[in-house]
């Protein structure tokens, strides 16, 4: 019998290396999912209790593991619940898809008011993706779900759409022409690069492919170019964004900081893709103390801009030169002596390659170590947020993954949580996605389901998406929740007692017995009133399969904000 839409849809998906379907089900749905009931499970479909929390864990399971990333969801309603999950993974780059449904091709975009119509759905999702596509018919649907994937991975990995009509997902193909494509990489692009950590980093999944620039659009300079800049600098510095972490060039990064003998600034996305244990490692806190003393900087898979929309600064004279997947990054306001557009991995591969030798710079170890111990003491002195997040380090296998939430502990951990591994820290980058940390950290516990999983969350934050504990039941998946409860939303109350003069307005909750909300659920449920009793209860949840949660009541906490916007900046000695 030929196959249908959906049951191409399905077949492709499988091609493309597909093993996990986020979504919920929905009457233009009805093909797809009976096509996956027949598909003998081979790709596992999560029914989640909301759009919003079926993208999430999409976006996540695509950025710890590297495979796509798969949501399915109705139109209309169903795409607009999917926005938040799409913005975030925009600005992660997240290399997921997100499979909408739509209205019958006779009815779609007549503004009749039929069932979840919307006046532009092509356009909504275009404003979050890199790249969207609609099946018209369904001999177009393999193909096209095969150039979405292609779409993701290349060049920056992002979201991407396709849209099919349920008309298209019911009506049967040719036989002579059942499905795209032959094999699992049909249609991707050859790796940029040789590198692999397979083994020995459990995060890093296929390498990221990577479209070749056009060079007379995007002129840059050459990794021999760079290296000569790097050679004859007295003072070397690396500025890691998270396109390292997109890249899985950890291993790449790591290598040239140590034939540069420079220190490795890494961005609050970045961690981990230098072990922070690393003499070299500085989280983003060290950026104003080593940035101006830098001759030159090496800016690879990051905006570099400050959340004032300016560049770091940066030594009067220093050369600096960006590297990034995305040209639109390569531009003002980032001041540039070189610029190169490629993958991150390549790049740096490449510039080490072009070193002739290990590098001599004239970094002084004593200020580097000051630095750090300056660093150090910054992020002690906020309390009680330090003693919660060392409380996690200390808990948290190093192997394991932390979703970082909006929170009070989770703004300091940003900074504060030692990173060891790559892919072992998650946050919604610069949209700042409030809600998004507890489905993300189902989706990231689907697919990387021998680590161990937390998530931190507000109490205003964990019931933005607080339904999904019955997903996490549903289908047994073992991450810990850890809720520290306010009862408000802290860093809006704490805003407006500092600036507003304590005219408080939205910002106290009411909230539930988090623990008694989770049991309901059937989820195990303890309240930990210390850090050291959230550590121990960490290490309890981790002995015992399944979800659990873990409510730490908390009062009023100083604001982190002063410590993340940077500070006066200071001068290692010259």
């Amino acid at each position: 019998m030929a196959l249908s839409g959906a049951e191409a849809l399905v077949a492709q998906l499988e091609r493309e290396g597909v093993r996990h379907v986020f979504g919920v089900p929905g009457v233009q749905l009805d093909h797809v999912l009976d096509a996956l009931a027949r598909s003998r499970g081979r790709i596992a479909y999560l029914a989640a209790r909301h759009e919003q929390g079926a993208a999430h864990m999409a976006e996540a399971y695509a950025r710890t593991t590297g495979r796509p990333g798969v949501c399915l969801v109705v139109p209309g309603p169903g795409v607009l619940n999917a926005l938040p999950a799409l913005a975030t993974g925009y600005a992660c780059s997240s290399p997921m898809l997100c499979v909408a449904a739509d209205l019958p091709s006779t009815l779609a975009g007549r503004g009749l008011g039929m069932l979840h119509e919307l006046p532009d759905q092509a356009g909504v999702l275009a404003a979050v993706t890199k790249w969207s596509g609609r099946a018209e018919t369904p001999e177009r649907v393999a193909d096209l779900v095969r150039e979405a994937v292609r779409r993701s991975r290349s060049g920056r990995p992002r979201p991407v759409a396709l849209t099919i009509p349920a008309d298209v997902l019911a009506a049967r193909i040719a036989p002579t022409d059942p499905i795209a494509g032959t094999d699992s990489t049909a249609g991707t692009e050859s790796t940029a690069g040789t590198e692999s950590t397979a083994g020995t980093d459990p995060t890093a999944g296929p390498p990221v492919a990577v479209d070749a620039p056009d060079a007379s659009s995007v002129p840059g300079a050459t990794a021999e170019d760079i290296a000569a800049v790097l050679r004859a600098a007295r003072r070397p510095l690396i500025y890691a964004g998270g396109g390292v972490q997109a890249a899985r060039a950890g291993a790449a990064l790591t290598a040239l900081a140590e034939r540069l003998s420079a220190p490795v600034v890494t961005s609050r996305n970045a961690g981990g893709v230098i072990p922070a244990r690393h003499p070299l490692a500085f989280t983003s806190l060290a950026a104003p103390r080593l940035l101006p003393n830098a001759d030159a900087v090496l800016v690879v898979g990051s905006r570099f801009v400050t959340p004032r929309g300016t560049a770091p600064p940066t030594a009067p004279g220093a050369t600096v030169v960006l590297v990034n997947a995305d040209p639109a990054d390569l531009g003002p306001p980032r001041p540039a002596g070189l610029t190169w557009c490629a993958d991150a991995r390549t790049a740096l591969e490449d510039i080490r390659s072009a070193l002739p030798g290990p590098g001599a710079p004239e970094w002084d170890p004593d200020d580097l170590a000051e630095v750090r111990a300056w660093c150090d003491r910054r992020v002690r002195a906020v309390e009680p947020q330090w003693s919660y997040v060392r409380a996690l380090r200390e808990a948290i296998p190093e192997d394991g993954i932390l979703v970082n939430e909006l929170t009070q502990v989770g703004y300091l951990a940003a900074v504060g949580y030692p990173v060891h591994r790559p892919g072992t820290f998650l946050t919604p980058g610069y949209q700042g996605t409030l809600g998004y940390g507890y489905p993300s950290a189902l989706g990231v516990k689907v697919g990387n389901p021998d680590r161990e999983v937390v998530s931190i969350n507000g109490d205003g934050g964990f019931c933005w998406n607080v339904q999904e504990l019955a997903t996490a039941r549903m289908y047994d998946i073992g991450v810990t929740a850890v809720v520290f409860n306010d009862n408000a939303y802290g860093n809006v109350k704490r805003i407006q007692a500092d600036e507003f003069g304590g005219r408080f307005i939205g910002s106290d909750l009411a909230s539930p017995d988090f623990v008694r909300l989770a049991e309901s659920f059937g989820v195990p449920a303890v309240r930990a009133t210390t850090p050291a009793a959230l550590a121990g209860a960490l290490k309890d949840s981790f002995r015992e399969p399944g979800p659990s949660l873990i409510e730490v009541p908390v009062g009023e906490m100083p604001s982190v904000w002063p410590l993340l916007l940077g500070g006066a900046p200071g001068s290692v000695r010259a």
